[in-house]
């Protein structure tokens, strides 16, 4: 839906409800929600430059008619290809259940899993997780192909300002606001840059020692050091830890294998995989 057409300035100047109806409403609000809410989009403007989603508010829905499904969005991935000019958002929802939609009952599905899908303009992903080490764990799918298509409900966290010092990390707490974490990450040898970002879900602070920490995840965490054809392919999930501006820890989810002693009885995918980055942090937060 181009917001600036002829057709669609004179479309305007017509009462909404006219011309639109109940449903074209809704369908209307997120074309919206895609063009002028959310603040940075993949490939435009500056992919260095990201300004903090209001997660609270920030969704994907489903456009195939047959199941409309909304995923709340819970976090943001931008990977910069420097050398090729080229960068993608990746957006990554809300994990739920394997389930048969719209039955009559029985509604989880035997054999259940955990579903988790990441959205990116071109290529997205869908990670199933069993009780066992199972061999569809990740599945890469063009976007288009993913519930006929996605509307982009992504609106800025408004009034958010970055805190500069553990004092204003703490007023913010204290405060109940909801505050965003940026990391970005680089390398060097591949050319590639990344911007990671999630609402802070766990927040730690030490009065005494006037310090904080950080603990947030899933995240779709990018591999730097693999340089791939399709961005997405460097995509794996984990949990995101920092407690200063310089450096990120993270816990990859993995092969891990189960042991009983020295007898490894099984494996499963699991939050095992531990990495330490540079990297540049910044958090900030919204008035209540």
């Amino acid at each position: 839906m181009n917001l600036d057409s002829p057709a669609s300035r004179s479309l305007r100047r017509r009462p909404f409800f006219a011309r639109c109806g109940l449903y074209a409403f809704a369908a209307a609000l997120g074309e919206v929600a895609r063009v002028s809410i959310s603040g940075q989009e993949a490939g435009s403007g500056d992919a260095d430059e990201m300004f903090p989603l209001d997660y609270g508010r920030s969704f994907l829905v489903g456009k195939n008619p047959a199941n409309r499904v909304r995923f709340v969005v819970e976090s943001r991935t931008r990977v910069i290809d420097t050398r090729k000019g080229r960068s993608e958002d990746f957006i990554q929802c809300c994990s739920c259940k394997a389930e048969d939609t719209f039955a009559e009952k029985d509604l989880f599905k035997p054999d259940n899993y955990d579903f988790l899908p990441v959205f990116g303009s071109e290529d997205g992903l869908i990670f199933r997780r069993k009780a066992y080490l199972n061999g569809n764990y990740r599945s890469t799918v063009k976007a288009a192909e993913m519930w006929g298509g996605q509307v982009y409900q992504l609106r800025d966290l408004k009034g958010a300002k970055r805190l500069d010092d553990w004092e204003a990390i703490r007023a913010a707490s204290d405060a109940g606001s909801p505050v965003v974490a940026q990391t970005r990450l680089s390398n060097e040898e591949t050319g590639l840059r990344a911007i990671i970002e999630h609402p802070v879900k766990t927040l730690n602070i030490h009065d005494e020692g006037r310090m904080y920490q950080t603990d947030t995840g899933p995240v779709a965490f990018p591999d730097l050091g693999n340089p791939v054809e399709r961005l997405v392919d460097c995509l794996s999930l984990a949990y995101v830890a920092f407690n200063t501006d310089h450096f990120a820890d993270f816990v990859i989810e993995d092969v891990t294998p189960i042991n009983e002693g020295d007898r490894e009885v099984t494996k499963v995918w699991h939050y095992e995989r531990r990495v330490s980055l540079e990297a540049r942090n910044s958090l900030w937060a919204a008035p209540v």
